[in-house]
């Protein structure tokens, strides 16, 4: 099996209707993401937004406030994903969760993926929380 060619028409229809998804919710931060990956795995970041955004978030079924919060959930319960887990966070707040929803989301995971998970992407929270000068966080 060959790998698909990120140049072909199909594969750019893909990545454009991703990069669309990925500007209307991302706010900038994913663009560090693609040109860090640019001199080292073009292919990756071609299919990142190809595939994760062209294919994925682009479905319909979830609104993009419901994808975020999947999506945090699941990167709590993986660990060892925090710098993901900012750039999610950044993103989440561009779809319109409120640092509360965010907080609450990975205090709900703790008892599924286990505190120290959870204490992890708190931690990533916070910092994007005082970039963006959101503390504190109000009912938690």
């Amino acid at each position: 099996m060959t790998a698909p060619d990120i140049n072909s028409p199909e594969e750019q229809v893909r990545y454009e209707r991703g990069l669309e998804v990925l500007n209307a919710v991302d706010g900038g931060s994913a663009a560090g993401v693609m040109d860090s990956l640019a001199d080292i795995a073009p292919a990756m970041a071609h299919h990142i937004v190809a595939f994760g955004f062209g294919d994925i978030y682009s479905r319909a079924g979830l609104d993009p406030k419901q994808r975020q919060l999947v999506t945090l959930g699941i990167l709590t319960a993986l660990g060892g994903c925090e710098p993901q887990l900012e750039v999610h966070i950044r993103t989440s707040l561009n779809v319109g969760l409120t640092p509360t929803e965010i907080v609450e989301t990975f205090t709900h995971a703790a008892g599924y993926a286990g505190f120290p998970r959870a204490l992890n992407a708190i931690s990533a929270a916070k910092k994007i929380f005082a970039e963006r000068d959101l503390l504190p966080v109000e009912g938690n």
